[in-house]
Order: structure tokens, then sequence, then C-alpha cells
């Protein structure tokens, strides 16, 4: 009679996967609460200890680390020396392993969690008896996910399971522990300067890709276990995501989601705003952000930081977009996209990423930081210069300073009234970048005077500053630092120009 051995934290499926196991003749080994369900169940069951001839003992730490276990599970059947040594130990053959592990990543996932609560959730029995039956598949069954229980009793109704299955299910086993093992690796590691002594990254891949940001370039969606991340991305409708259109998405829903109790629509093309603005509705709000710059627009990834409604489905009809993605699309907002087919419009919860870390990929490594926090922090926060801003002037550059941060550097917004006019983004030079958001602008019909200005690093020198004070720019909001700071001050009382400093760069590479 074949032999599985069941234990699971997870009991999702277990039930049902040890009735269609004893329906097919197999005899269930198992422990602790899993047997006690099955027994509840109506299930037959051999308790661990009735194995081992062994109690559990120091609190359940030890009860499955035995040969008896471990010998059924690893005995090779086609050599004739392991099955006489089975034998002469009274070892009978384990030929199904399903289990999972104490759940240390959810436990740790906890805020507060008291250490000792975190070290006893640290699995030791589990991962042994799935490493032994991984190394055994080609002759053990192993099963470590519940997702796989129905593939399995098919495969044996049909006469067993075959050797790409078992091989699969190994593969999957091994990529588990190492996932779990990296998760208390990063947990017991100590920080540096902020940042762990050493980082492993576990990744998924959640989709394969046509291609990356050329032809010819193979590529895929890998998600990590990141709250609210990319692997809670829902696609109601429209064509096959693209690799650039992922990345695109990633900035625009990260642009607007500072403005927790705002209603925010960012519009991207290539990772970069070219609109985004705050309204009372979603659909003034695209309006706002689409008017900053309509011709860029065209073909753009439009993103929300709340329920797109009907209205601002009809806002965006008349215009060719690659994407729609917001936290909810309500049914009749779907309704009318309905009639633009190939356009992707996708669900994706806000996140911050506060208290996350940052990627960035370099040739044999990666840089990590922390994740730029978009809700400004005015502490620190002056105003050098003789004027300072007027109430319209700060509302915008309250606005214009967490908006700047989406914006590739150098980078300058140009805003009016929780709306950005102009944008001049990816400059080699900061005054060139100044005059192409002044340039775009006009060019989309807003005159730059009375606007307010961002820079999300400082002047270097005084020529940005008198290239806005041209163009009638009555505010300027910036990091300040420069060596030069005194002489772009003093150009800004000499034009009229208000200035808030705020001691925090926001540059995006």
């Amino acid at each position: 009679m074949s032999r599985a051995l069941i234990s699971v934290s997870d009991k999702r499926g277990a039930v049902a996967f040890a009735q269609g196991l004893v329906e097919l003749g197999w005899e269930i080994i198992s422990t602790g609460g899993t047997a006690a369900a099955f027994r509840d169940a109506g299930i037959p069951v051999i308790g661990i200890e009735q194995v081992t001839a062994f109690p559990e003992m120091l609190d359940g730490r030890v009860k499955t680390l035995h040969p008896a276990v471990h010998g059924g599970i690893l005995a090779r059947r086609d050599l004739a020396e392991h099955r006489a040594a089975i034998a002469r130990y009274g070892i009978q053959p384990i030929d199904l392993v399903a289990v999972n592990l104490y759940p240390f990543q959810q436990t740790v996932a906890e805020p507060g969690v008291a250490f000792d609560d975190a070290i006893e959730n640290i699995d030791i029995g589990g991962p042994s008896m799935l490493r032994s039956a991984a190394k055994n598949h080609t002759q053990v069954i192993v099963i470590a996910d519940p997702l796989d229980y129905p593939i399995v009793l098919q495969q044996l109704r049909e006469g067993g399971v075959n050797q790409v299955v078992r091989r699969e299910l190994a593969a999957k086993v091994f990529a588990h522990l190492s996932d779990y093992d990296g998760a208390i690796a990063r947990f017991l590691t100590p920080m540096e300067e902020g940042l762990p002594s050493r980082l492993s990254l576990s990744m998924e891949r959640l989709m394969s890709l046509r291609y990356g940001e050329n032809p010819g370039q193979r590529a895929a969606l890998y998600v990590t276990e990141e709250p609210r991340g990319t692997r809670d991305l829902a696609q109601r409708q429209g064509k096959e995501l693209s690799f650039n259109n992922l990345l695109d998405i990633d900035a625009a829903m990260w642009a607007v989601s500072c403005w927790s109790n705002r209603v925010a629509c960012c519009i991207v093309k290539h990772t970069t705003p070219c609109g985004i603005a705050l309204g009372t509705t979603p659909q003034e709000a695209f309006d706002r952000a689409r008017s900053c710059d309509p011709v860029s627009a065209f073909g753009g990834i439009v993103a929300f930081n709340t329920v797109v409604t009907r209205e601002a489905a009809l806002a965006m009809k008349d215009l060719f977009l690659e994407v729609v993605v917001a936290p909810s699309v309500n049914d009749d907002a779907m309704q009318v996209l309905a009639a633009k087919k190939n356009l992707r419009v996708i669900e994706l919860p806000i996140s911050t990423g506060i208290g996350t870390l940052d990627f960035k990929r370099v040739r044999g490594g990666f840089l990590v930081q922390d994740r730029l926090v978009l809700e400004p922090d005015e502490t620190g926060w002056t105003v050098p210069t003789e004027r300072a801003p007027t109430d319209p002037e700060w509302d915008a550059l309250r606005f214009a300073w967490p908006a700047i941060a989406s914006v590739k550097s150098n980078a300058i917004l140009l805003a009016r009234g929780e709306q950005a006019i102009g944008i001049g983004a990816g400059q080699m030079s900061r005054v060139d970048s100044v005059f192409l958001a002044i340039h775009k602008a006009r060019q989309a019909g807003h005159d730059p005077a009375g606007s307010v200005l961002a820079s999300d690093g400082f002047f270097p020198f005084a020529d940005g500053v008198e290239e806005a004070a041209a163009a009638g720019i009555t505010a300027i909001i910036q990091p300040g630092g420069s060596v030069r700071d005194p002489d772009v001050i003093a150009a800004a009382n000499r034009l009229g120009i208000a200035m808030v400093v705020t001691g925090t760069r926001m540059f995006r590479h």
C-alpha cells in the first residue's frame, strides 16, 4: 500500500486531497493539527508517533526528525541495498510528501512582532522533509503548494505522476525553501547604516512578455512579496501588457500616490509625466492633467489615485491611450471604455512604498536605496527671499513639490492652482529644462506669467531664475545647497520672485 505523509500549516484543500488518496488505496501519515483535521473528517490517519515509536518533544520542535521518516523518504527503490537497509530496520517507504511550512513570513510582517515569536515560527522538520522528498523526487511525489493537489490526484487516478510533473514539483519546492530561508536571513541580518549587510531577492515570474523595451529582447514580469505590489495587478480588458506599459504604469501610479485625500491624475509618456493635476472629481483631474500637454498625452498612460467614474471615462473617450490604471474602475466606466477594445484597463492598488527599498540594476550588481517619500515635510522649508509667497502661490508650490519628484532629472515643473501647466524633463542643463517647461506651457496655450516653478535640484547658476522671471514666473521652490545659492537668491530678490528652499532633493534617474 502506498503511503503519503501530509503535515501542513496551510490546510486549504488538505482534507479533500487526503480523501482522494484514501479512495485510491493510500495510507495517510500525519502530525498534530493536520491529523486532528483528518480524523474530524472521518479520514483514517496514522499518527507520526506510530511511525517513529517516539513521542513529539520540545513543544513540537522534534517530531519528524527521525530515520523512520527520512529513511522512508530517501530510500531509493531501484537499489537493492537501500531496500534491504530499510527492511532491516522495519522502515516502510513513504511515496508522497505534502508539507507546507510554519508561517514565518506572515509572522514577521506583523508590526512589532516579538523576536521569540519569530524564532518559534522557523520551521525545521518541514523543510527537512521537503528537501528529502525533492531530492528523491523520481520516486517520491513532493508537494509544497496546495494548488498542486488537483493535478497530482488527477495523474494518480490516471495511473501515476509522470517524471516531468515530479521534477516541476521538486523545483518548486527548492524555490519555496530558498524563499523561506531568504526571509529568515533577512530578518536576522544586522543592519548597517539602516540597510541590511546582505540582501537576498526572491521573485516569481508572474507573466511572460512578447519582448522587452525593443523587439529582440526577451522579457518577463517577476514579482516580489511587496505589500500592494505588482502581484495585485488585475487587467479588466485590452491587449497584452508590454514591458514599456508596465514601466509606465509603475511610474504613473507612483506619481499619484502621495495625495491620499485628494483626487489626482497623471498622464505618463516614457515614464515621465506630460501632465499631472488635482481635481474635485476624476474627470476634472484628468481634464486638467491633459491640458498641460495635450499633444504628448496622445498614446499615454493615464493613472488615477481613486475610482474611475463614467464621467472620467467619457472625458478620455476621444483620446488614444495605451493604458488606464487606477485602484478601481466602476462598471459604468467600463461600459464606456469597452468601446476601445485594445485599451488596457488595469486595476492596481495605490502604494506609497514607504518603508520599502528601491533597486536599480547596474552591471554586476544592484544599487539599493530607500523608496523616495513624496509626501512633503515642510519642517525644514525656509523662505530666504525678501518676498514670501502669497497664499495662492503657496498652494501651487505645495502641489508642485511632490509632483516634480515623478519627473526625470533635470526636472522643472510649472504649476498654477494645483495643476502642472508646463514640464521640462531630462535635460542636461537646468536652465534648458526651465526653457523647455516654459516652451511647453506656451505650446499648450498656457501663459506662464503668474505661475510657480519647482526644480528637483538646486540652481547651479542664477540663469535659471532669470529665465523664469523673463516668462513672468512669480515663485520658485527648490532644494538649495549650491555654492552659488547667494547669487541665486540675490537674483530672485532683484526680480521680485519669492523662493522656498526645502533642503531636500527630488532627483529621479
